[in-house]
């Protein structure tokens, strides 16, 4: 090795593009990929939309002038449109989160434990739930539209026909509409929930159940003492994931019911879409969207304290 070699090899190891520990640069480095995708896909669509929000802004038209915080002032003024039709839309998504929830859980969990025993078929069964996930939500919504017409529809042709019950107007019955959108939710998405449950089943040590058993534990205790609090971190990701996707309906109404009747089964999100794309008021839409991501962030802030405060509570 030359003199002149061995002097060039310090300087090396000091450029940019040295990775070791001593270089500064070398995470940011790293981050870099990261944060360019993060800018264009995140922080520049949120400033854009900001910036649309307070501007009167039409894409064909030569200016765009400034108006300010009118179209949030819309949101707040019972007098408007706006505001009637944006906090209808949104407690009609409310409604569906409160019912959808709370079922896509507890059915989730409950086809868990049924799967997580060694019965016969158990891997057939596990795959006849989770398949309805993989369906489009238009396939989905076509199906559970078709399976509760109100004449032709499956379900009133089994209630009439077998069970002799009379044959109930599903889509164009106020609050009734929600029986197919619910239901259909609940069978298109549980498959999800389920299997997130199962793979944390096979993380508790049996050995904690054989031991509860010996001390005299019944199914139930075990259930309540070992079971529930060790999927609790579980519970915790499916109930925020699940609250974000109910937040977010709209393909299943737009579909089995197109929102009415009477808006009754009509979500914000579709709200927001009819007021961007047919009323052609896009600074309104935008400003709607900012006030409904806030809505979604004040929830699930909630939800992750007050289920984070009965874990540790639950493990105490």
């Amino acid at each position: 090795m030359s003199a002149r070699t061995a002097q060039e090899r310090p300087q090396r190891k000091g450029s940019i593009f040295a990775l070791n520990e001593s270089n500064p640069l070398v995470p940011y480095l790293f981050l870099l990929p990261h944060a360019i995708f993060f800018f264009i896909f995140t922080v520049y669509p949120v400033g854009y939309g900001i910036w649309i929000s307070t501007h009167r802004w039409d894409p064909l038209a030569p200016t765009q002038p400034y108006v300010g915080l009118e179209f949030y002032r819309n949101l707040f003024d019972p007098s408007t449109p706006q505001s009637q039709f944006f906090w209808r839309t949104l407690l009609n998504t409310l409604f569906f989160t409160a019912v959808s929830v709370p079922l896509l859980i507890a059915v989730a969990l409950g086809l868990a434990l049924l799967l997580h025993r060694p019965i016969v078929g158990r891997a057939f069964f596990r795959a006849v739930f989770f398949m309805p996930g993989i369906l489009s939500v238009a396939v989905m919504g076509i199906l559970w539209k078709w399976m509760f017409e109100n004449q032709s529809g499956l379900v009133n042709i089994i209630a009439s026909e077998y069970l002799g019950l009379p044959r109930l107007p599903y889509l164009t019955t106020e609050w009734l509409a929600w029986v197919p959108i619910v239901v259909g939710t609940v069978w298109w998405t549980v498959g999800f929930n389920m299997t997130l449950y199962l793979a944390a089943l096979g993380n508790i040590p049996q050995a904690l159940f054989e031991a509860a058993e010996l001390d005299g534990a019944g199914s139930w205790a075990r259930f309540r003492h070992i079971t529930l609090p060790l999927l609790a971190p579980t519970t915790l990701f499916v109930a925020v994931t699940t609250v974000l996707a109910s937040l977010q309906l709209f393909g299943q109404s737009l579909i089995i019911t197109g929102g009415g009747p009477t808006r009754t089964t009509q979500s914000v999100i579709m709200y927001i879409t009819e007021e961007a794309f047919s009323n052609n008021q896009f600074s309104s839409a935008t400003a709607m969207s900012f006030v409904f991501g806030l809505v979604m962030l004040v929830f699930t802030v909630l939800q992750f304290r007050i289920m984070a405060r009965d874990m540790q509570g639950g493990m105490r």
